[in-house]
């Protein structure tokens, strides 16, 4: 028998205010049509954080949540990694707040930065805490407020984005090694620094305080996209001996729904079984995968026993997959 990290509760959150393609005139002064935002990224709205809203704040609910939908306490808690490129300050990590605000007492805290690919990363380290015997119960919350790191000028890149938070609950539980066993089958992680200059914030970071702004060359990172994340997806399946055909869901970051269709065809998946919130909430970086994670298995979409691939790209440039199985 082997120690597998078993996903046992999901949640997110999402912030009240909603903003439509057709109203970020109104609400920011950005000069564009809601037919040129959607044509071009699928995106419809996108949700943004109240002034007093943080990535703590945002990060708590979401994990809240997710302890609730697991049934368990934040008092056993003893792992909590947050994902994020928007912190509360450059110290203490958002993370330790967060395990604060949980009732989480006891275990350690901690960020990981690597962009819209942060998830995938805390997810893996999570994983390998759990296996090595490090944490029993771990939560792993991506959450970003990136509307306070773009610049709302550059309809190239402001109108792509939105706030939100995602969390998922693992538990230590027993396996027997190989791809029948339920919770996080394998993460594969990978960067590459000679493209970091493609998608990066040109300062400063900290959602409660002065930030740089978001610069993208949006053509170039499409171009990485779509091979870098179909490698990386044949090579979790390929460590784990299973084949395209045993894949149930595919929940992809969300930055593109262009990129999401081709990553769907390329997998043999039909629609309904590629999770998509790219239109309702953008893209939230670190927080899309655990948001779209946790819509599908709160509508009882995502049934046990079911293999999901989880997979994402981000600045960096980062990029990663991990395999599981519900």
């Amino acid at each position: 028998m082997v120690t597998r990290a078993i996903i046992v509760g999901c949640g997110g959150y999402l912030p009240q205010r909603v903003v439509a393609n057709d109203a970020l005139g109104e609400a920011f002064g950005i000069e564009t049509s809601d037919a040129w935002i959607t044509e071009r990224t699928g995106i419809r709205q996108r949700h943004v954080a109240a002034p007093e809203e943080t990535a703590s704040s945002m990060g708590l609910a979401a994990a809240r949540q997710a302890l609730e939908r697991a049934g368990l306490e934040g008092a056993a808690v003893d792992c909590v990694i947050v994902a994020t490129a928007t912190p509360d300050s450059a110290f203490p990590a958002t993370a330790v707040r967060i395990q604060a605000g949980l009732g989480s007492h006891q275990g350690f805290a901690f960020d990981v930065s690597a962009a819209c690919t942060g998830f995938v990363y805390a997810l893996g380290l999570a994983d390998s805490l759990i296996r090595t015997g490090q944490a029993r119960c771990a939560v792993v919350i991506g959450t970003e407020v990136f509307s306070r790191i773009l610049d709302w000028t550059d309809r190239g890149t402001c109108v792509l984005f939105g706030d939100g938070a995602g969390a998922v609950v693992l538990v230590a539980g027993e396996g027997r090694g190989d791809a029948t066993d339920r919770g996080i089958l394998s993460t594969h992680l990978h960067s590459d620094g000679r493209y970091g200059d493609i998608l990066l914030v040109d300062g400063g970071a900290g959602s409660n305080g002065e930030c740089g702004k978001l610069r993208m060359a949006g053509k170039e990172v499409f171009r990485h996209a779509v091979s870098k994340l179909a490698s990386v997806v044949d090579e979790a399946l390929a460590a784990n001996g299973l084949a395209q055909s045993d894949i149930r869901w595919l929940i992809p970051h969300q930055a593109n729904l262009r990129i999401i269709d081709a990553m769907g065809k390329k997998l043999g998946l039909p629609k309904e079984r590629v999770v998509v919130t790219v239109d309702r909430h953008a893209n939230t970086s670190a927080a899309s995968i655990p948001l779209a994670l946790a819509e599908a298995a709160g509508k009882g979409l995502i049934e046990r026993g079911d293999l999901m691939v989880l997979e994402g790209i981000g600045g960096g440039l980062t990029w990663g997959a991990a395999l599981a199985r519900f």
